[in-house]
C-alpha cells in the first residue's frame, strides 16, 4: 500500500517529465554573438507532426535563459505548462539589463533585433510551430514583463497575447521602491544605452508606458499582475490607469506578495490560463 500511495504522490512528476527540454544556441548577426535559449516541448510534439503554438517567457535584469527551469519553487513548472497546455516555451537569454530593446549608442545591446529578426525565425525554423500571429504569445518577468509588453506593442503582427509579471512598466526609477544607489546604478546603465530620455509625459518609446497607442490599437490581449509589496508597483498602477483612460482592454491583478520566485511561481499559472484562451492550435 505504501509502494502505491509513493507512486501516485510522483505522478505528477512523472507526466510533467514528460516535456522536453532542449537547450540551444542562436547566433545573432547583428550584435556577432551566441546566445542561448531553452526549448521546452510538451510530449505530443514527438508523438504528431502537427504544429503547436509557441509562448515566449523572458527572464528579468541580470537572469539568465534557464531561470525559468532552475528558480521557480515548484520545480518542473515550465515542463508542466508545456504538457497542460500542449504548447512550446521559449525561454532565451539577453543581456543582464538589456530591457529588450535596441539601444541607439551601443552595437552589443540590439536584442529588439535580435528576439524579431533572428530568434523568433530560428525557432520557427528548427521546430514544427504554427509560425503566425494567432498562435504566438508572450510574458516575463520584471525586465521580461517590460520586454514583452514592448516587443508585442512595437510588433503586433507578431503576437495575439502578452503578459507581464511584476514588470518595469516605466524605466523611469523615481517612480521605483529602491535604495538610492540601486537606482543610481540602474540610471547610469539606461544613460549609457539610450542617452538623455524624457521620462515625463509624452514618455519615451524606449519604455512599455511610452507604447500605450500601440496597446490600444493593435487588438492584441493584455494581462499583468504585480505584488502588493513589489518595488515596481507604481509603475504597474500608472500604465493601468492610463490603459483605463485610453480604453486598452486589459487585465490587471494585484495579489500578495513582492519581487520573488515565490511570487511568479505562483502568477505563471495564472498567465497560461489567460494566454491559451486567445492561442490557436490549427
Amino acid at each position: 500500500m505504501k509502494n502505491i500511495l509513493f507512486l501516485l504522490m510522483l505522478l505528477p512528476s512523472i507526466v510533467w517529465a514528460q516535456a522536453k527540454v532542449d537547450t540551444i544556441e542562436v547566433y545573432s548577426a547583428v550584435m556577432k554573438k551566441n546566445l542561448k535559449a531553452a526549448v521546452t516541448t510538451p510530449s505530443s510534439y514527438s508523438e504528431s507532426t502537427s504544429k503547436l503554438p509557441v509562448l515566449y517567457l523572458l527572464h528579468g535584469g541580470f537572469g539568465a535563459f534557464d531561470d525559468w527551469h532552475k528558480k521557480v519553487t515548484e520545480p518542473g513548472l515550465v515542463n508542466k505548462m508545456a504538457e497542460q497546455h500542449n504548447l512550446i516555451i521559449v525561454t532565451p537569454g539577453v543581456g543582464p539589463s538589456s530591457y529588450y530593446y535596441d539601444s541607439p549608442l551601443m552595437d552589443s545591446v540590439r536584442y529588439e533585433t535580435y528576439f524579431i529578426k533572428e530568434l523568433i525565425p530560428e525557432i520557427d525554423r528548427k521546430y514544427n510551430t504554427l509560425a503566425k500571429r494567432e498562435s504566438r504569445a508572450i510574458a516575463g518577468l520584471s525586465m521580461g514583463g517590460h520586454g514583452a509588453m514592448m516587443l508585442s506593442a512595437k510588433h503586433p503582427e507578431l503576437f495575439i497575447a502578452a503578459g507581464s509579471m511584476s514588470g518595469v512598466m516605466n524605466i523611469d526609477t523615481r517612480m521605483w521602491e529602491v535604495p538610492d544607489e540601486f537606482r543610481n546604478i540602474r540610471n547610469g546603465q539606461q544613460k549609457a544605452m539610450l542617452g538623455e530620455l524624457q521620462y515625463d509625459s509624452p514618455f519615451s518609446i524606449y519604455t512599455a508606458v511610452g507604447l500605450i497607442d500601440n496597446m490600444k490599437n493593435n487588438g492584441i490581449a493584455l494581462t499583468f499582475d504585480i505584488g502588493v509589496d513589489d518595488f515596481l508597483i507604481n509603475t504597474n498602477r500608472q500604465i493601468h490607469q492610463l490603459l483605463l483612460e485610453n480604453g486598452t482592454p486589459h487585465d490587471y491583478t494585484e495579489r500578495p506578495g513582492a519581487h520573488t520566485w515565490e511570487y511568479w511561481t505562483n502568477s505563471l499559472p495564472y498567465h497560461l490560463l489567460f494566454i491559451s484562451k486567445h492561442l490557436k492550435w490549427e
